[in-house]
This record gives structure tokens, C-alpha cells and sequence, in this order.
């Protein structure tokens, strides 16, 4: 984001990522593996109409533009580094979940 807001061009839009594809199914596999729990710990639910099946994202245009790079190549190790930047900053997010938590609760969900 820095590399945009230094060098981007105003009105243009740079896409942020490592490239590859990974669909919904293996992002959470992922999560659950790295959380130390079994792949398949999940309830599976039927996708409602024009859910997303999937996230790829072309950052050539940043690349090219700016010559930004992705700190991690590796989706996973990208990954495993965020999981572990929550565990290490708990109270910048666990209030707010819990807030988001409350108001499910109070509508019965």
C-alpha cells in the first residue's frame, strides 16, 4: 500500500497480491492446518447466489508500474505469518470480535 501511495497514479487502480488461485475450500483447509486443527474442521453450507468460488489476483500492473514485489511468494508462508501476527496482537482485534459476536447472539444467530 505504501508503494502505491508513494508512487501510484491518482485515479489508478493497482491490484495487491502474490498471484496464484486458491479456492475458498483450500484457504480455510489452510487456516485449520496452520491452526493445528484437522483440514475438514469446518461445516460445509450451500453457497448463496453470486458467492465468490474463488480469489486470484493479477498484480502484474503493480509490478510493472512501481516495481513492487510480494514479501511472500508462498501463499502459505504468507499466511502463516498473518496467523501469527493475530496471535501476537490479540488486543487489536478480540474487542471488536466480540462487539460483532454480541450483536449475532442478540438476533438469535
Amino acid at each position: 500500500m505504501l508503494t502505491i501511495l508513494d508512487r501510484g497514479t491518482i485515479g489508478e487502480t493497482y491490484l495487491i497480491g502474490a498471484d496464484g488461485e486458491h479456492s475458498n475450500k483450500d484457504v480455510v483447509e489452510l487456516i485449520l492446518t496452520a491452526l493445528g486443527q484437522p483440514a475438514d474442521a469446518y461445516d460445509h453450507v450451500v453457497d448463496r447466489p453470486g458467492h465468490d468460488l474463488r480469489y486470484a489476483i493479477d498484480s502484474s500492473k503493480l509490478r510493472a508500474e512501481l516495481g513492487w514485489r510480494p514479501q511472500y511468494g508462498d501463499f502459505a508462508a504468507g499466511l502463516a505469518a498473518t496467523i501469527e501476527w493475530y496471535r501476537d496482537n490479540e488486543a487489536w482485534w478480540a474487542a471488536q470480535k466480540d462487539a460483532t459476536e454480541a450483536r449475532y447472539r442478540a438476533q438469535g444467530q
